[in-house]
């Protein structure tokens, strides 16, 4: 089951608390504090699991807490510091505060870890305490308690390609043809569910990631059907494949579903509304005459975007729409390494790049 969302509560753990002790030793008569210092709490570590892809595992467990750190002894002994919580996610996963929704973490590369939550320190023992004036302190520091956090977690796929579009007008028929991927097909909408991704190889040798958008529809930005929990997917690709079915076999107007589908887009968020997209014109082995093509093709030269016309089913056109593809992304990523911002970037540490890049 893919689970691409998921609320939990994080607690790091308290530091051990300092003793408070005095040396006794036969024929030393008053001997002076010799009180431990306590062990320091185990931190809450995020890593990156490359054989994770998933969030199910957060769906049965909801609570996760760090040991505590072990109290001082006498003779300055300092308690055992607690071992740090490991919390393994798939890569993609954005850290969220519940409260704030402000980003916590973004863990997109691959072995990546982040300390989210400092386990709390442990206090000191009596024997710190000790001065001229006040040689045998009865006291010592208590251990820092540690700090409790719900945390929002959001998977959202790595992916350089993005297929979008209504249902049931052939993304999953596109994906099975190009890639090893094999999502459920069926005519009727709302077959697929769930993200799909694929591995791509064009004719050239070279290679890309593509995912399979579940149907996005009006209303989306705003929760409508599984809305949200769609569109994040889109956020990261650098390249949209918006497929639309120009048959009119059901009755669909190919310009008016355009326009749809990026109202929603720009409604979740306005950069991803200005992602660069290609527009492909799917199902024209069955489509009556060209004019809701013609329509289609007009608005997308107004537009200025690029328009392919194909055939998911038969595979007509899809090569060419393919190798087109591969020339984007190697273009895009030969601007990218070139750009000012891709180089501070690259300077930030990971922790700080989530902030850039929103």
């Amino acid at each position: 089951m893919f689970i691409d969302y998921a609320k939990i509560i994080i607690k790091s753990g308290d530091g051990g608390n300092g003793a408070v002790t005095f040396r006794r030793e036969k024929y030393v008569a008053n001997g002076g504090p010799d009180g431990g210092d306590g062990g320091k709490g185990g931190d809450i570590v995020f890593v990156v699991d490359p054989d994770v892809n998933t969030l199910i595992d957060f769906r049965f467990k909801k609570i996760f807490k760090a040991d505590n750190g072990n109290n001082g002894s006498g003779s300055h002994r300092q308690g055992k510091s607690a071992e740090d919580l490991i919390i393994r996610v798939p890569k993609g996963t954005v850290l969220k505060d519940a409260v704030t929704e402000r980003v916590v973490a973004d863990l997109s590369n691959d072995n990546q870890s982040e300390v989210v939550l400092k386990g709390g320190r442990g206090g000191k023992g009596n024997s710190h305490f000790a001065t001229a004036t006040r040689q045998a302190p009865n006291f010592a520091q208590s251990g820092e308690k540690g700090i409790e956090k719900e945390l929002i977690l959001e998977l959202k796929l790595l992916a350089d390609v993005g297929l979008i579009g209504f249902p049931n007008v052939g993304k999953s028929t596109l994906i099975s043809k190009v890639t090893e991927a094999k999502p459920k097909i069926a005519d009727y909408h709302f077959t697929t569910l769930e993200p799909n991704l694929g591995v791509v190889k064009s004719e050239y040798g070279d290679s890309f990631v593509l995912a399979d958008i579940p149907g996005i529809i009006e209303g989306a930005s705003e929760g409508v059907g599984l809305g949200i929990q769609f569109l994040r997917h889109v956020e990261r690709t650098r390249l949209l494949l918006h497929v639309i079915d120009v048959s009119g076999v059901e009755g669909r107007n190919p310009v008016d579903d355009f326009s749809k589908i990026n109202e929603e887009l720009k409604r979740y968020s306005e950069k991803l509304s200005q992602r660069k997209q290609i527009v492909i014109a799917n199902k024209i082995d069955i489509a009556e005459d060209d004019v809701l093509y013609n329509e289609l093709e007009s608005l997308a030269k107004e537009k200025g975007l690029e328009i392919y016309k194909i055939s998911a089913a038969t595979g007509m056109g899809v090569k060419e729409l393919i190798s087109r593809v591969s020339e984007v992304l190697k273009d895009s990523e030969r601007d990218m390494r070139t750009s000012k911002e891709w180089v501070a970037v690259k300077c930030l540490k990971s922790g700080k790049i989530a902030e850039v890049l929103n």
